[in-house]
């Protein structure tokens, strides 16, 4: 028998559990990453990545109070165009989020490598874990799963003591860095702040970790089927956790910016190569009591992502079960603790894949930033397309402005897919597509019900993916294509090729049956749960 998911989670506990997810192992990295790429200048790529992430998490704070349903944002699309899209947007959205749970824990293990001692230096070897570095990776991975097994009251309770924690080491790494050892020359003239030119700037917004870092505004969506009042739980949660997050992230790259050793930076800033970047610049600084406060850190701030992320992707399979899209047994809910324990054990097994096959921050960061960019695109659509073709609907938040921030979120995320860079932008993309044998799978046991006018609503987002890879490959060579199209001129053709395929999507979408069985499912569970 099918249980319901508890509602007893508060707005402000929304807002640190979104918080949790945002400040994890992106922060110990991302500046060092981003700086890397672009120079001084990483600290506009940060503010360019807010602004793309909040427009994106509007669209998804106005579905998420449309359907305040665990797992949610893996339904939406298949609620405005039917099964095919939602399969799509589904598999890339649960496959950009439990990639963060072995990602985060590969980047307290790479911190602890440079602890001063033999053991620690050999869990980190040439860029990438050694086996007893992938083994602690996973024994922290359990531990992420063990913190939810027993239901979201604790997980809650813990995330929000991490929180605070979260909060309190960053502060202190700003302010001792800015107040021992800034450099304000580092950040150089007007001729040398963009080093690598702006276009470098745009990629770093995509590969360096900054969208991956900002990911965490999902977490209050996905929960928002076990939040007290959700209508003004998640625009609060999402919106505040987005904006605390920013502050956090520019004050910290003004921070590593300053702090690095003039001489070094004049070598250039792609030289950099730091295991555990604060930590080391904190040695180098004689700030041992912030290296000891940041190495504990390195543990906790991830941690709490990689429980907060544990907990998402529960719900996630827990919802694409009831897409009808993943075997039964992961629909199941505890009785007794309101959690999807199938849907857990799952989630555990394909983050040990992911550890094996992906040894080090660095090698997973880019390819979860644009597997993420990815997952955002159907949102805008989405929300615009039920406005359009479900009047019904009740919502209770309506985003003023959201005819233009709908079209802006999705041309937004079109040009991070594009600023990955090829080869990057077509391999993501076929990663998107490769398990579509096992939505034909589940479409042939349903004897392949309203196919043709999901096929119909789906060709925007079949002709959209392998146009964006065509667009990477012939672009200029800044982006890394072919340079037949010129640099500026690349980004316009973007901008309009994405708006055309905005405006197909939302005109595709429909008022599809599956509103109606979340309508007839949903009373089910309260009178289970009643």
């Amino acid at each position: 028998m099918k249980s319901s998911i508890q509602r007893n989670v508060g707005p402000f506990a929304l807002m640190l559990t979104g918080l949790g997810s945002i400040i994890g192992s992106g922060w110990l990295f991302g500046a060092w990453k981003a700086a890397k790429i672009a120079g001084p200048a990483a600290v506009c790529a940060w503010v360019i990545g807010a602004v793309v992430i909040l427009a994106i998490a509007l669209t998804y704070a106005e579905l998420g109070a449309m359907f305040p349903e665990s797992g949610g944002m893996v339904r939406y699309a298949r609620y405005s165009h039917g099964a095919l899209v939602g399969f799509i947007s589904a598999w890339a959205n649960w496959i950009a989020i439990v990639s963060v749970i072995p990602i985060e824990a590969e980047a307290s293990i790479q911190y602890m490598s440079t602890w001063p001692y033999e053991w620690a230096h050999e869990l980190f070897v040439n860029g990438s874990l050694t086996t007893n570095g992938l083994l602690l990776s996973a024994v922290l991975v359990v531990i992420y799963f063990m913190l939810n097994y027993w239901g979201v009251k604790v997980f809650a309770r813990a995330n929000t003591a991490i929180t605070v924690f979260k909060f309190i080491i960053p502060g202190l790494t700003i302010l001792g860095l800015l107040l021992t050892g800034f450099h304000s020359e580092n950040f150089g003239t007007a001729g040398n702040f963009a080093p690598y030119g702006w276009s470098a700037v745009f990629t770093a917004v995509a590969t360096s970790g900054i969208v991956f870092s900002f990911n965490g505004f999902q977490s209050p969506i996905n929960l928002a089927g076990e939040a007290r009042n959700p209508a003004k739980s998640v625009p609060f949660a999402v919106i505040g956790s987005i904006l605390l997050a920013l502050v956090i992230y520019v004050l910290l790259q003004i921070a590593y910016i300053g702090a690095v050793n003039p001489t070094d930076v004049a070598q250039g800033w792609s030289h950099f190569n730091f295991k555990s970047p604060f930590a080391e610049l904190a040695l180098a600084l004689n700030l041992n009591w912030l290296a000891i406060l940041l190495y504990v850190d390195a543990f906790v701030s991830p941690s709490g992502t990689g429980t907060t992320y544990m907990a998402t992707t529960t719900r996630m399979i827990y919802a694409m079960e009831r897409n009808n899209t993943m075997p039964k047994m992961f629909g199941n809910v505890h009785p007794f603790y309101g959690v999807p324990r199938n849907a857990m054990w799952f989630n555990l097994l394909v983050s040990f894949i992911f550890l094996f096959f992906f040894r080090g921050w660095s090698s997973l960061a880019a390819v979860i930033s644009v597997a993420t960019v990815i997952s955002y695109l159907t949102g805008p659509i989405s929300l615009m397309a039920l406005k359009r073709a479900a009047t019904d609907v009740e919502r209770p938040l309506s985003v003023p402005g959201m005819k233009v921030i709908a079209p802006f979120a999705f041309v937004c995320a079109s040009m991070v897919l594009y600023w990955a860079k090829w080869p990057l932008t077509g391999e993501i993309i076929l990663l998107m597509i490769v398990a579509l044998p096992v939505y034909f799978y589940f479409q042939g046991k349903s004897g392949w019900a309203g196919w043709g006018r999901d096929l119909k609503a789906a060709w925007w987002l079949v002709a959209y993916l392998p146009t964006m890879a065509i667009l990477s490959l012939v672009g200029s060579h800044q982006f890394g294509g072919m340079g037949l199209l010129p640099y500026g001129w690349d980004m316009l053709v973007v901008a309009v090729v994405s708006l055309i395929f905005y405006f197909w999507g939302v005109n595709t979408g429909y008022r599809t049956e599956y509103l109606d069985e979340r309508e007839t499912h949903d009373e089910i569970l309260e009178g289970i749960g009643a």
